[in-house]
């Protein structure tokens, strides 16, 4: 089968139909179901940070290309001593040209943790049902390491000679960075392993309307700074048997009432605009409609409270503060002497974590809640420019396996490892290709899931677009 017309026989279901993931497809190929067994392994490997090790897949990977031909220089493991668990790998593919300088294909192998008794089925087992693959990680992000592993060693089968030197990172603490961040750790003691013209991550994909219509394909640029504060409540306490109005954990679940008020302003910036001037326009709907109206005029108070509807275009619009863990008290026969919250805000573009603590602290109202900035900081992630060589091929293979399907740029409104990258002068690009649901497809929750169409359309997709820019010079 051809790659045109593999993409034609997995094309997604027209609008109206049960789903683009139930859809009826052929019978995958030879190569769809060696794809479809390394995409297994990586998701049956638990590389969670409770329960996984990362240095455990990066081995695995590891054997699959040693077991191809890869030279035992093209493949480095590292890890760091003080976490054994948290290891990773970086595969090199040597260009033929003196002149073309590298590209880095990067992925985090690290999944955010999965309790078994939370899920339908089991988190860390591969399992596909009703046009989905479901596991923990499947979205988020292992289909992408899926495809990149493919694609290096669809390159390796195919006598395919790059240009430019080819360099996949393959790395663990991306979802937490509790123990140790692989990409930092590479940017601070092997640089040369990332050091690259420009890398290509995740953050971009898809978008299809949940019935079957894909809306658009986005190139990600730039991304939202990602912060936490921890707001801490505290109280001498006493005996709960003589209670007073005075209480931590009343006075936190008041400041975490008005952070759940709080909506930060629209603040749009020219990707952002862009995305929602060029997809609202693209969609033909009501939702499109407001998109378009919002992008020119950011003071249409009712098309922004249309496009709020949508959880993804909200955060897109405007910074986002949310809780995400609390804890209080001491005793169940105790007033509680301390009780804290910690809030996750993604900061867009042209804000900071100092506006939006105060922002924070005006909402809350009470100066006898404690705001303090908590957990790692990143670097804040530096927007590459629309390079006509990125962009231009991305845009032609769209119109080729995505027919009438609008490339656009986006904004990503979480945070990726790019933020690490950028200190080295590279220039960091989420991929189109994976698409994503309206619901979010489980990523970070409960039964994450894949579309299978999705996955197979995407692997040839981007072993294209890879190829592409790997014979430039």
């Amino acid at each position: 089968m051809t790659v045109l017309s593999a993409a034609l026989a997995f094309t997604l279901a027209p609008t109206g139909a049960p789903s683009a993931a139930a859809a009826a497809t052929p019978s995958p190929s030879a190569g769809q179901l060696a794809f479809r067994e390394l995409f297994r392994e990586l998701v049956e490997t638990d590389t969670s940070v409770a329960t996984g090790s990362c240095t455990l897949l990066a081995q695995k990977i590891a054997v699959r290309f040693q077991g191809a031909g890869f030279a035992e220089d093209q493949i480095t493991l590292f890890r760091d001593g003080d976490f054994p668990l948290d290891g990773g790998l970086v595969v090199t593919v040597p260009g033929t040209s003196a002149r073309a300088k590298p590209m880095l294909l990067l992925g985090h192998i690290d999944v955010v943790n999965a309790r078994r008794i939370d899920w339908q089925r089991d988190p860390f087992k591969f399992i596909e049902e009703d046009g989905y693959f479901y596991g923990r990680g499947t979205s988020d992000m292992k289909v992408l390491d899926a495809i990149w592993i493919d694609t290096l060693l669809r390159f390796r089968a195919e006598g395919f000679k790059p240009k430019r030197t080819i360099k996949l990172a393959l790395t663990c603490g991306e979802e937490s960075g509790a123990r140790v961040n692989g990409v930092q750790w590479l940017a601070t003691y092997r640089p040369e392993l990332l050091s690259a013209a420009f890398a290509l991550n995740e953050g971009g994909g898809g978008t299809t309307d949940g019935h079957g219509k894909v809306l658009n394909q986005a190139m990600q640029i730039g991304e939202k700074a990602y912060r936490n504060f921890d707001l801490e409540a505290l109280n001498p306490g006493g005996h709960s048997s003589t209670p007073v109005d005075d209480n931590a954990i009343y006075d936190l679940a008041d400041a975490l009432q008005r952070v759940r008020a709080l909506k930060f302003p629209v603040h749009f910036n020219d990707t952002t605009r862009t995305y929602f001037a060029k997809v609202g326009a693209a969609r033909g709907d009501a939702l499109g409609a407001a998109m378009a109206r919002l992008a020119a005029d950011p003071t249409d108070h009712v098309a922004e409270a249309a496009v709020s509807t949508d959880r993804t275009l909200n955060s897109m619009l405007r910074t986002t503060c949310v809780a995400t863990l609390i804890e209080g008290g001491h005793a169940s026969n105790a007033l509680p002497q301390r009780a804290r919250a910690t809030i996750n805000c993604r900061i867009v573009p042209g804000e900071d974590a100092e506006t939006t603590r105060e922002a924070l602290s005006k909402a809350i109202g009470n100066p006898n809640i404690l705001i303090n900035a908590s957990g790692r900081i990143r670097p804040v992630a530096v927007p590459p420019a629309l390079d006509a060589k990125i962009v231009g091929p991305a845009e032609k293979l769209v119109a080729r396996y995505y027919p009438g399907v609008p490339l656009v740029p986006a904004m990503m409104t979480g945070a990726t490892d790019a933020t690490y990258l950028g200190p080295l002068g590279i220039p960091t690009y989420g991929v189109p290709g994976p698409l994503g649901d309206p619901d979010g497809n489980g990523l970070h929750g409960l039964n994450e899931r894949h579309s299978v169409a999705s996955a197979y359309i995407a692997r040839d997709f981007l072993h294209d677009l890879v190829k592409v820019y790997a014979a430039q010079e």
